[in-house]
Order: structure tokens, then C-alpha cells, then sequence
């Protein structure tokens, strides 16, 4: 019997699992993304934690009859690899994924996907509905989409569609995003952005009472959600979020006239009454089209790598029809 699995890379963790032919999971691993120097640091991560995956499941890697990889990107998908990651240090230029993955488990089945992409495709797969408009929407480390439109989910010619953070959301460009640009969704609103954003508001008003740690090195977006309701600086960063975000999402709908956005990553499913319902009470009033169901994902942390599961079980398609299960 053969089995499957599914790789989830991200900017800040790298997960894996090994499942039956069925889906049943027998398997599981997850481990810090490594930080470099190389890419070929951030391979060899991803592999071993394949292999953690492949042990917990008492099999041996050769055994996977295929797998799926969901990864953080840009892509260059000939060479089936990520370049210029915008969530990783300067030093890692290149990560290869299929040739490696490939190699481990000696099957020329594995499917690479945008992390976001591998989300609306774990959404569809094991959702109810099955929903042949709808939309993925990570707000995590960065901010990226998943987008299946008339029962097509959309790669692009060279797997990068979906790159919605890096819309411009904000003209004047007040803060630099990851990947350089200036003015982009993931700059302000991401898990990464964030903290950013906040000294930035405070620069803005110096007078603004706040006991945020601003000058902390270690200053996070999570120090700006655990003080709503109880600091200013805490709470007008995160009126201010709502904003970026309802413009961000309103685009999206635009784009794409999903009947359901689903919401994943961690920003928005630990803080689902200030990230993600503040967004459908404002892009309701702001969606000059269909308003679609806004909502967040029930795999929860699970939905990119699930998703990197159902590819792997129906080669690459996502697509129920193709499962054999």
C-alpha cells in the first residue's frame, strides 16, 4: 500500500504529514523554518521534517507514492523552487523544493502549490459545499490569496497568482514591504508588519498614551492585540488594520467575486473579533458587487498542509473528482 503526504512551508514554521490512501493522517511533524545562511539550510529543513513525518508514520520515505508542497513563494516553477522569499533573510536567494522532495521519496509525483493556493484548495476538498467561487485569504507572517473561480483554482503561468498582499493599498507608500515595494497590504496588516505599524502610528502622534514595548526588539503583533481595549496606541493600530484590511479584501472581491472568503493564518484566527469581523462589517459597505460569506477557516491551523494532502491524493488537482479514496 502507498501513502501520501502533504509539506507545508512558511515563513516561520515548516509542517508535514503522512497519510493513508484514504486521507486518514498516520504521521505528523513540524519544526522551525531555518533561518539560512542558504536556501539549501531551508531544503534541507523541509526534508528532514518530511522524514520526522515518514517515522511518526512508521514508513519509510520511499513508500510516499506522492506528495504535495505548499510553500511560501515566489516561484520559479521550472525549476521548481523558491526565489527571493520576501519573509526570509537577504542571504536566502534560492529554496528547492520538487527535485529534493522528488528524490526523497523516489516518485516524480509531487505537486508544488503556493502556500495560499494549497489553502482554497484544502478548503474545497474537505468543505461541505465544495464552493466553485471562492477565495483563501492568509493573514499570517505575510498576507497572500488563494482564488478558485467558475471550479478552477488559479496557479498562473508560473504559480505566483494570489500575491494579493502585495497589492498597493496605501499610495503614499509610508512603510516598505518585505519584498521592497513600498505601500503594499502585507507591509501594514501582516503578522511581520505589524509591529512596524504601530511605531509608526506612534511617531505619527508621540503624545498617544501606550504601554506597547515599543523599543523591544521583541515587540510583536500579538503585544498589540493582548492590550485591545486597555491602550490607546493598542487600539488605534487596530481601527487602523481594519481599514487596510477592508480595502485589501474589497479588491479582492472585486477581482474575483467570490461567494465565500475564507480567512486562515494566524493574525486572523487568534484574533477573529478584531481582525476578521471588523472586515465584514466594513467591506459590506464597501463591495459595490455581490458581498460574499466572510468566514474563517474550521481546519484551522491545518488548512495549508491539508490542502498539500488533497493535492498530493489527486494529482495535484485539488479536485474531488479525481480522488480515489
Amino acid at each position: 500500500m502507498g501513502y501520501y503526504a502533504g509539506v507545508d512551508l512558511g515563513a516561520t514554521n515548516v509542517r508535514a504529514i503522512v497519510a493513508e490512501p484514504d486521507g486518514t493522517t498516520i504521521g505528523v511533524s513540524r519544526n522551525a523554518t531555518p533561518r539560512g545562511p542558504t536556501g539549501i539550510d531551508v531544503t534541507e529543513g523541509v526534508l528532514e521534517t518530511l522524514r520526522d513525518a515518514c517515522t511518526d508514520a512508521g514508513v519509510d520515505p520511499t513508500a510516499i507514492e506522492a506528495a504535495g508542497i505548499a510553500s511560501i513563494g515566489p516561484f520559479d516553477l521550472a525549476e521548481g523552487a523558491v526565489v527571493d522569499p520576501a519573509n526570509l533573510p537577504d542571504s536566502i536567494d534560492r529554496i528547492p523544493l520538487t527535485g529534493p522532495v522528488e528524490k526523497l521519496i523516489d516518485s516524480e509525483e509531487v505537486y508544488l502549490h503556493n502556500d495560499t493556493n494549497a489553502g482554497v484548495i484544502g478548503e474545497r476538498f474537505y468543505s461541505d459545499r465544495n464552493p466553485d467561487d471562492m477565495v483563501y485569504i492568509t493573514i499570517s507572517s505575510g498576507i497572500g490569496a488563494g482564488v478558485c473561480c467558475d471550479g478552477h483554482v488559479l496557479e498562473g503561468w508560473d504559480a505566483n497568482a494570489g500575491e494579493v498582499g502585495h497589492y498597493v493599498v496605501d499610495p503614499r507608500g509610508r512603510l516598505t514591504c518585505g519584498c521592497g515595494r513600498e505601500g503594499h497590504w502585507e507591509a501594514y496588516c501582516s503578522g511581520n508588519g505589524i509591529p512596524e505599524y504601530a511605531r509608526l502610528l506612534a511617531e505619527d502622534d508621540p503624545t498617544t498614551a501606550t504601554d506597547l514595548p515599543l523599543e523591544d526588539p521583541d515587540f510583536t503583533a500579538k503585544d498589540v492585540f493582548d492590550l485591545a481595549g486597555e491602550d490607546e496606541l493598542a487600539d488605534y493600530v487596530i481601527d487602523q488594520l481594519a481599514h487596510w484590511n477592508a480595502i485589501g479584501v474589497t479588491n479582492v472581491v472585486h477581482a474575483f467575486s467570490p461567494i465565500v472568503v475564507s480567512f486562515g493564518g494566524a493574525v486572523a484566527l487568534h484574533n477573529e473579533d478584531l481582525v476578521v469581523d471588523p472586515i465584514r462589517e466594513r467591506v459590506s459597505e464597501m463591495v459595490m458587487t455581490n458581498v460574499p460569506e466572510i468566514r474563517v477557516t474550521e481546519l484551522g491551523d491545518d488548512v495549508v498542509v491539508e490542502g498539500a494532502l488533497a493535492s498530493a491524493l489527486t494529482a495535484g488537482t485539488g479536485d474531488r473528482q479525481h480522488y480515489q479514496g
